[in-house]
């Protein structure tokens, strides 16, 4: 029996504009709006219309509105999908995952995904960290290359994003990723790129953000979920809530093991596969990484009102 997983974008896939026009549309998305704005305390549905672009491209503003956004979609058109066997989000959209589930309350979760983006700015000084893809590079190479920069420069290169098959970011000090690059470079890969982001995400340099992340979850309701999430970390199936805020607290220094939850749900029998809210990048990763394993599935992207159009 074929099953569904609802998944949740994470930071990059923003945009000015983004839920506008599944605000005037739908109701309960307007009402997700509002309750975002109530729960932090500044306009943030203003933001999240129309900018400015630099605003919102602040981490502690992107990560609340990419929530916000993903929680609009389940509340507007979550009805009319198939049930979630599985929840999954791929970094921050874990948090919009567990909303989606009813494990995290959405006016705690959006509080508390602020909270995140500010603590991971403020572990590294702007300047400080960077990060790159690497396209068309094995696991291994990435690995032994990363390795080899931090014996060269003493500083941090790490996998920080397994997101498919030859799809692999790393992390760390600018110094230590530059020479990752220059390692792999010389081993014949051609398509790198350094990432617009502020900081290194998911690299030992967060651990700053970790503890503070710590202390905040711990604070923090997590109910049972109505169904499991495959988490990050572990690219694991968890279902106890003492597990799901675990799980959030290690994911920040630790890899988003996004290849590898994606062969747990395909293992698991999903074939359908729904990403809610701004973007469409991980339902082209899952596309892809099906088709390679020769599973035939389906991945639709919805994040506004015409998006519909392609459940009929």
């Amino acid at each position: 029996m074929s099953k569904t997983a609802w998944l949740f974008p994470g930071q990059g896939s923003q945009a000015v504009g983004m839920g506008v026009a599944l605000a005037e549309a739908e109701p309960a998305a307007r009402a997700v709006l509002q309750e975002a704005d109530s729960a932090l305390g500044f306009d943030l549905s203003s933001l999240m219309a129309q900018g400015p672009e630099e605003q919102l491209k602040l981490t502690e503003h992107t990560q609340p509105a990419i929530l916000t956004h993903s929680t609009m979609v389940v509340r507007a058109y979550g009805a009319r999908l198939p049930k979630p066997d599985f929840v999954a989000g791929h970094s921050l959209g874990e948090y919009s995952a567990l909303v989606a589930n009813g494990s995290l309350r959405f006016g705690d979760a959006v509080r508390t995904v602020r909270e995140r983006g500010r603590a991971m700015q403020v572990a590294v000084p702007v300047g400080v960290g960077a990060m790159a893809a690497i396209l068309g590079s094995t696991v291994a190479d990435v690995e032994a290359a990363c390795a080899e920069a931090q014996a060269q420069t003493g500083l941090v290169a790490v996998p920080a994003n397994f997101n498919g098959p030859g799809q692999i970011v790393i992390a760390g000090h600018v110094e230590g990723v530059e020479a990752a690059m220059e390692i792999l470079k010389a081993k014949g890969v051609r398509k790198m790129m350094k990432l617009p982001v502020s900081a290194p995400f998911h690299s030992p340099l967060m651990e700053p953000a970790k503890v503070h992340m710590q202390q905040l979850l711990g604070a923090t309701v997590f109910a049972m979920p109505s169904c499991p999430l495959a988490n990050n970390v572990d690219a694991a199936l968890v279902t106890d809530p003492a597990a799901l805020r675990d799980g959030l607290v290690r994911q920040i220094p630790g890899a988003v093991r996004w290849e590898a939850l994606t062969a747990l749900l395909l293992q698991e029998g999903v074939t359908s596969f729904f990403e809610l809210g701004p973007g469409k990048v991980l339902s082209g990763l899952v596309k892809r990484q099906a088709k390679e394993a020769g599973i035939e599935v389906t991945a639709i992207s919805i994040g506004a009102p015409e998006d519909l159009q392609a459940l009929a």
